[in-house]
């Protein structure tokens, strides 16, 4: 049975990026709150910018230097509000959907040596363990055509390709390396294969 997705609340939500509507989602894949801020027409339209964005609470909340997420929350609201219209969707699927808890023990982990590839797979878990099913469901309910990608992940693409999404491109992400991400950044670039420290606009 295909799993259900609900749009219960939608309400406008003024931002530093302009004005946004935030659409509050239940779903009968997980319990989590996931939710969509959505800027003007989307709805049966073509190339509609869209970020897909997982949870961090260290950087999207606290604004750690630890990652770039942070940033590119930031980042892709600017970008949605610079073109007057797309889709930020965030799902709560914290440390690569390892959760609070165990991401911050790999910190730990990677303060003792290790990269965030082998933290996490010290800890029992895959390099990125994240799930773009409920991404997909929201897309659709939004009734959305074909996006451009706003993203310097492969496997993103290739995941939402996989559940039937249509994109038409890719709108790089990238922020500026700190003294505290750098190694965190290489390593994504270089053991994960994010286009990161390069200048690449196109999707291939």
């Amino acid at each position: 049975m295909k799993p259900l997705l609900e749009d219960l609340v939608q309400t406008p939500i003024p931002t530093q990026h302009g004005e946004f509507i935030l659409h509050y989602y239940s779903n009968s894949i997980d319990n989590k709150e996931h939710i969509a801020l959505v800027k003007g027409e989307v709805a049966h339209q073509e190339n509609v910018p869209v970020r897909i964005h997982s949870e961090c609470f260290t950087g999207d909340v606290l604004g750690s230097r630890r990652c770039d997420c942070g940033e590119q929350l930031d980042m892709a609201m600017h970008l949605i509000d610079k073109a007057e219209r797309g889709v930020l969707i965030y799902l709560r699927q914290e440390g690569r959907g390892i959760g609070l808890l165990k991401k911050l023990q790999a910190y730990n982990l990677q303060d003792q040596g290790m990269d965030t590839v082998d933290a996490n797979l010290h800890l029992g878990y895959q390099a990125d363990e994240r799930e773009y099913g409920i991404a997909g469901l929201i897309l659709e309910s939004l009734q959305i055509k074909s996006i451009q990608l706003i993203t310097n992940n492969p496997k993103k693409i290739d995941g939402l390709k996989k559940l039937g999404i249509t994109i038409t491109g890719r709108i790089p992400i990238e922020v500026a390396a700190n003294v505290d991400n750098l190694g965190y950044l290489q390593t994504k670039a270089q053991k994960m294969k994010h286009w990161l420290f390069q200048t690449q606009n196109e999707q291939d």
